[in-house]
Parts: structure tokens; C-alpha cells; sequence
């Protein structure tokens, strides 16, 4: 029955070519039935216009995969339906002549094992040869199929997990797990199935075994029970034959948390304190909650009693607990102590879990605590009256309290030195210091404080002195530039009058003339207006005399406040629309008011002063001179150092002789014959300071000071330093040796003359002999 298949098959394949071939050629089916294989052949040279019929005879050709191959095996034969004698085969094309090879019958070998995966498929092609080499059969291809067995195991591909929420409803889906198989999938090799093996927790999870998706088999999972549940899937081919290969994997499940548990107190009963001056809107304390769910499912609901939520609240903390939080001030003296049921509640998915375990009230205890508090005063803010220019003696009071039971006595104060409102230290009643002036201030306001005795807690309160007013100024004139025209005749309106008043009260002001004029007149209209009118005219530019009015003006005021304002009128030249084109003089003169009166006054008395300061201090620095003069001083700078000088030969720079000199009769020696003498300094005498000019500085130095004066011959001396005389508060001895004798003091210096220029001024100071050159002393 397969071979007469096969041969049908072959058969119906040989026409379907036959016919492709004739319509390849552009003829008829019939016609190209009618050729001969002689023609065929001839036409090969047109492979373009003409296709060779072909007459392969094929059989399905498999190779079983991984077989091995240590010789060649054959696999199947190239047959053709055309007899030739002797035939000849090649093939070309994917492994041939190196995994396929061919023999002289047309039988194909296999030469190695092959793996299908690597591939399944190979496509050859084969010719047929005569004894001549001659072509009888051109290519036909053909394909070698490479059978599956079953070599390769499943792989899971990656690491599967999954979740769901507890109390999940039976069937839930939970993750699918997916395995591969290198082998062909059309077959039992390649066709997995899945299942769960006891090295898992099969308590909880199915696998459905075709598509591998785990799903929830009952509907009491609880996260705060087990969190966590680990399974292991099996993968095994062969549609999960014991013969099939397997793998496995573990899949870890999750279980996510709900709100399915009620929040619980950790305690029945709280005790709190917290003193009285606890600040609003801030924590007192903190109510514990226990509550297995997680945090973000939390949601506990807190009840406080009616009569007790006005003074306290609950509000969550960050972990979910409850703050108590103060509403309403607390006064230990009011109130020392507070007692309540606090309630929770939660807003829960499913019944609760834990609702018979659950500690949903508690009992919260709070004591307020004393805190020696401030003064309170019986008024936020205080507001009075006072009626301006009056001294008021009682205007109100600011009355304060020590809110603790000690009830201490309070002191008030203002503390605004400037304030003109004074307090009662005692009672707190406030009066005026001076009078106030509503148009210079409306509204004063400062700080009273209040401070426990002695020395204790203080506070503060504002208070607002409002300044009413009374009729005390007097209405102003408000007049623009008033001008008359020379041609201006009876009743001409020349400007119009109206009046502001500082005070702050409705006036009704009436204006009139102050004094009797001849050539104006007012007209009130008695809505605080009033015009300005010519009485008499014609006026003329050349005329010398001015022309002003005086205007008074009441504003009904109580007490009724009168003012009269002279208002200066310039005359002026007009056009035909009363319009000035030329005007004699100013029309107006500005008075000065008492304030800005006060305040030249001040300006000038303050310039006056501190012209007698300077002329006062002048003054003194001249009469300060004339005193300094008169005194004898000098303006030379004395200086007396405790150690020695340049030394006994430092003669150029200090003379010895002139501090010594007033020790005898305190003058030098003259010389009247006023012959040429040594130098000044050649009169020196090396003997020892006699005693009796210790102690007597002073009289020294004032000597030595009218000697500088009077002697006109003398070196003007800028410093006179003194070596000859040391001070009898000096611990240092002399080591001057102007006070050592020594019998070299009377030695000759004659010779140094001998010397030469260079040392005759040494001769000069050492080489005088005899008494009249100088002064013994």
C-alpha cells in the first residue's frame, strides 16, 4: 500500500513538472507533451526559454540525531526512471561530500552524528551522470531531515517570585513560571508539564501543570501568621512521563499586608503631667498603639469624650501613635487635674483578627502641674478718652492679677520716659502729665507693665489714649489771588472766600468784614462760602494807595472760634475778559504762626550762646597766656636724667660751670674791662659739689633760668642737661668725677699750645692759670 503511494505521488509530481515546463516555454501543454527527449536535449542551450522535465524518483530521506556514525551509513538511494546502463551521481549543497556522501548506485551516506538543534534541515542537490560522463539527469534537490530523540533537559530561563495580598479569595493568580526544552516541541521530547514537589510548602499554592501559573488554593493567608511562603516547581518533558527529563526552581511568594488587624492600646490607663503654662497646640504626651499590621496600613481613629475635646486632642504621630495635643489654656487654679476615656477605632478591609484581644479604650489621667505664672491683666488691650488742652487726673485703669494662689501685689509702670501719661504704681489709674493736642498727635499709644512684688514675673498690655477734640483753633482763610481791574464797577466779584479749620468737627463757617471799607464789600452765602465784591469804583493802576480788607471769620463752633485775616487786593490792568495784563503789586502778605515764631526765637537765642561760649573761651586762653608770661616760664625743656652724661671732657655739649655757679652767690662773673677772654666753657673749676646745694633744685634751676634771660653774650641753650648736681632721691651714687679731688685737677695744660691749632681749644678750657680768668668756687 506505501509503495503504490509512493509511485501515485511520484507520478502526479512527474506531471505537475511537465506542465510547469510547458508554460516556462510559452506553448500549449499538448504540444510540449508531443516533443521528444531529443528536442528537449537540443533546447538545453536556451535554459531561458526551456526547462528539462526532470524523472527523479525520491524517497523521504531521515537521519535519526546524535546517531553515531563510526562508518558511513546509509540513508536512502537517488533513484531515476530513465534506463541507462551506467550511471554516475554527485551531489551539492549543505554538508555534501563531507557529511553526505553519494557511491556509484545512488546510495546517500552519513558520515558523522548530526544534532538537530544545531540543525534540523539540509538541502542537497544531485546529477546523474552516463558511462560518458554525459548529463541524463540535471539537478533536483532534495532534503535531508534530522529526527528529534530526546537529548536536552528543560531550563528555567530565569528566577521567578511573586506576591499576594493575605486573605487573597481561592484561585488568585499569583506568578506563571516558564521553562524551555531545546527539543522539538512538535513531539513528547519537547512537550513540558509542571508541578509542585514536596521540597516546597504545598499547603497554601497550585501549579496548573499545561501553562505553569501558581495560584492561591485557600482563602485564610494571614501576613502577620506567615509572611512568606517558598515553593518548588518541576519542569519534565516527555508530557511529564517518569522516562521525561526534568529541572527545578524555587519561587518565592510574598505576602503583602492589609488593614485587617485593630490598632490596640499598649496600655488600659496613661498618667500625665504637664504644668500650666504648656503652650497650645503643643504635645503633652504620647498614647502607645500596637497594631500588627504595617505602618502605612495603620489607620487608627481616636474618641475623645465631648465635654473633654475642647481642652485636649489626639492627632497621629509619624509611627502612628497618638499625641495628645493641649486646645485650651490650663489654669492650675481652676483646674488642677483632668480625667477622661480615650476611644480608637480603625477603618478595617475585613474583620479584624485580634477584635476580642484588642484594647480599644484607656483611661488617660493628666495633673497640671503649678508654674508661678505672670500678671494677667483683665483687658487684651485698653482704649481711652481724653478730652484735648485738659489735665485729666483719672482717665481709667489698668487693673492686673497674680493668677496663683499666692496672689501677689502688683506694681505698674510705663516705660516710655516720653509718655505723656503717668500711672498709679498702686491702682494702675492713669492721668495726664500735660496737656494734650489732638491736631498734633490723634491717638497715644505705649505699654503699661505689671510686675509681681518683689522684683518678680512681669507682663504687658497696650493701651490706646484716643484725643477727642474740642473748638480750640481758629478757622484759616482759603482765598486764591485776589485782583481788582480798574474798570471793575459796583457788585463785580472779584474772588471767592472759604475757610478750613484744624479741629475735627462740622463748621459752619460765616465770614463778614473786619473793619469798615469803602471800596469792598462780602457777601456770605452761608455755605461756607462768601464772594468778594466791589462796592465802589472805578480804580486806577496810577493810584499810590493799596488796597486790602479784612475779613473775619466765625466757624459756630462752641466755643465759637473767630479769626480776621487782612487780605492784600492788587489792582491791575484788564483786558475785555477781566483778564490782568498788567498789576501794580503783590496781592497778598503771608502771616507768620505762633509756632514757627517760637521757632526762630529759638534759632536765634541758640546763635547767641554759643557766640558767648566762644568769646568767653577766647577769653580765658588770652588771659591763660597773660598768666604764663607773668610767671616767668620759659620755653625751654629742662631735663634731669639719673645717669652720667658725655662725660667730664663733653664740655662742647654741657656746661657744668653754669649749673654750678649758683651753689655761692648765683651769678657769673662779669667782665667790665671787656678785654678778649677764654671761651664761657674755659671757666670751669673740677672741685667737689659742696653739700649745701643739695636739696635746693629748685632755686637752682630759677637762677640758671634768669641768668638765660638777661645774659645776652650766654649760648641760647634749648636743654640744660645737669650732671653736676645728683638728686637726693637718686640710689645710684655719683659717677661724676666733677666731685672727686685730685691733685692732677691743678696740673699745667700750657704745653697743649705747642700742638698746634687743632688743640688749642683743649688749651684753652685746661691751660688757664691764675684767678682772673675763673671763678673759684
Amino acid at each position: 500500500m506505501m509503495t503504490w503511494l509512493q509511485l501515485w505521488t511520484t507520478g502526479l509530481m512527474a506531471f505537475s513538472v511537465s506542465l510547469v515546463v510547458a508554460e516556462d516555454s510559452g506553448l500549449p501543454a499538448v504540444e510540449a507533451e508531443k516533443r521528444g527527449p531529443v528536442e528537449i536535449v537540443k533546447k538545453e542551450s536556451h535554459p531561458v526559454l526551456i526547462r528539462q522535465k526532470r524523472d527523479w524518483i525520491w524517497n523521504s530521506l531521515y537521519v535519526e540525531e546524535e546517531k553515531p556514525a563510526p562508518i558511513p551509513y546509509k540513508i536512502g538511494q537517488l533513484k531515476s526512471n530513465k534506463a541507462v546502463g551506467v550511471k554516475k551521481f554527485t551531489i551539492e549543497g549543505e554538508g555534501a561530500n563531507s557529511i553526505f556522501t553519494v557511491d556509484e548506485k545512488g546510495d546517500l551516506f552519513v558520515t558523522r552524528a548530526l544534532d538537530r538543534e544545531h540543525k534540523h534541515l539540509y538541502n542537497l542537490t544531485a546529477r546523474m551522470y552516463d558511462g560518458n560522463n554525459k548529463l541524463i539527469e540535471d539537478s533536483g534537490h532534495f532534503v535531508v531531515q534530522v529526527t528529534d530523540i530526546n537529548d536536552n533537559s528543560p531550563v528555567f530561563p530565569r528566577t521567578f517570585n511573586g506576591s499576594i495580598s493575605e486573605r487573597s479569595s481561592i484561585g488568585t493568580q499569583v506568578v506563571e513560571v516558564k521553562a524551555t526544552d531545546a527539543d522539538d516541541p512538535t513531539t513528547a521530547n519537547g512537550d513540558l508539564k509542571y508541578s509542585l514537589t514536596p521540597d516546597g510548602d504545598l499547603s497554601a499554592f497550585d501549579i496548573d501543570k499545561n501553562t505553569g501559573i501558581i495560584s492561591c488554593k485557600i482563602n485564610t493567608l494571614d501576613r502577620e501568621t506567615k509572611s512568606q511562603y517558598v515553593v518548588v516547581v518541576k519542569a519534565q518533558d516527555m508530557r511529564g512521563m517518569a522516562s521525561g527529563s526534568t529541572a527545578t526552581t524555587s519561587v518565592t511568594i510574598t505576602i503583602t499586608d492589609i488593614n485587617d488587624n485593630q490598632a490596640s492600646f499598649t496600655r488600659k490607663m496613661y498618667e500625665l503631667q504637664v504644668p500650666e503654662d504648656h503652650k497650645v497646640n503643643e504635645k503633652i504626651g504620647t498614647l502607645e498603639l500596637e497594631d500588627r499590621d504595617q505602618i502605612h496600613n495603620k489607620e487608627p481613629i481616636f474618641i475623645i469624650p465631648k465635654e473633654n475635646n475642647k481642652m485636649f486632642s489626639a492627632e497621629l504621630s509619624p509611627n502612628k501613635d497618638g499625641n495628645l495635643m493641649l486646645r485650651h489654656a490650663l489654669d492650675f487654679e481652676t483646674t488642677s487635674s483632668y480625667s477622661f476615656i480615650i476611644q480608637v477605632k480603625e477603618k478595617l478591609i475585613l474583620p479584624a483578627d485580634n477584635t476580642k484581644s484588642a484594647v480599644t479604650t484607656a483611661q488617660v489621667n493628666i495633673r497640671v502641674l503649678d508654674v508661678d505664672e505672670p500678671p494677667v491683666f483683665s483687658q487684651p488691650i485698653y482704649t481711652f478718652n481724653v478730652v484735648e488742652e485738659r489735665l485729666v487726673s483719672n482717665i481709667g485703669t489698668v487693673t492686673a492679677r497674680d493668677p496663683d494662689r499666692a496672689s501677689k501685689s502688683i506694681r505698674y509702670s510705663i516705660p516710655d520716659k516720653d509718655c505723656p501719661i503717668s500711672i498709679n504704681q498702686v491702682t494702675g489709674q492713669l492721668s495726664t502729665l500735660r496737656t494734650l493736642d489732638r491736631e498734633l498727635e490723634a491717638t497715644h499709644m505705649f505699654q503699661v507693665k505689671a510686675q509681681e512684688e518683689p522684683s518678680g514675673l512681669e507682663s504687658f498690655v497696650k493701651v490706646n489714649i484716643v484725643v477727642q477734640d474740642i473748638n480750640d483753633n481758629k478757622p484759616e482763610l482759603v482765598v486764591d489771588e485776589i485782583f481788582v481791574c480798574e474798570n471793575d464797577v459796583t457788585k463785580t466779584v472779584i474772588g471767592t472766600l472759604r475757610a478750613a479749620d484744624k479741629d475735627d468737627q462740622p463748621a459752619s463757617f460765616s465770614f463778614s468784614l473786619g473793619s469798615e471799607s469803602s471800596n469792598f464789600s462780602i457777601k456770605d452765602y452761608g455755605n461756607n462760602s462768601a464772594d468778594i465784591m466791589v462796592k465802589q469804583g472805578p480804580f486806577s493802576l496810577d493810584d499810590p494807595k493799596d488796597y486790602k480788607v479784612d475779613v473775619r471769620i466765625s466757624d459756630g463752633g462752641r466755643p465759637i472760634q473767630t479769626s480776621i485775616t487782612t487780605l492784600a487786593i492788587k489792582s491791575c490792568r484788564c483786558d475785555a475778559r477781566r483778564i490782568p495784563t498788567q498789576c501794580k503789586a503783590s496781592a497778598r502778605r503771608m502771616s507768620v504762626s505762633v509756632h514757627a515764631l517760637i521757632a526762630i526765637l529759638l534759632c536765634i537765642l541758640t546763635i547767641l550762646v554759643i557766640v558767648i561760649l566762644f568769646v568767653m573761651r577766647k577769653r580765658y586762653q588770652k588771659d591763660s597766656l597773660a598768666s604764663m608770661k607773668n610767671s616767668g616760664e620759659i620755653h625751654e625743656q629742662l631735663v634731669t636724667y639719673d645717669e652720667e652724661g658725655g662725660g667730664e671732657m663733653d664740655t662742647n655739649g654741657y656746661d657744668v660751670s653754669i649749673l654750678t655757679s649758683a651753689c655761692h652767690d648765683g651769678s657769673l662773673l662779669r667782665h667790665p674791662d671787656r678785654h678778649p677772654h677764654p671761651s664761657l666753657y674755659a671757666m670751669v673749676q673740677k672741685a667737689p659739689q659742696p653739700t649745701a646745694c643739695k636739696g635746693d633744685m629748685a632755686a637752682m634751676i630759677e637762677v640758671k633760668k634768669d641768668e638765660a634771660d638777661h645774659d645776652r653774650d650766654g649760648i641760647p641753650y634749648d636743654t640744660l642737661h645737669i650732671y653736676g648736681y645728683e638728686g637726693p632721691e637718686s640710689l645710684a651714687g655719683s659717677l661724676s668725677s666733677l666731685d672727686s679731688s685730685s691733685t692732677a685737677s691743678n696740673l699745667d695744660y700750657d704745653f697743649l699750645n705747642d700742638w698746634g691749632p687743632r688743640f688749642r681749644t683743649l688749651a684753652e678750657l685746661y691751660g688757664v692759670d691764675g684767678p682772673d680768668y675763673y671763678h673759684q668756687y
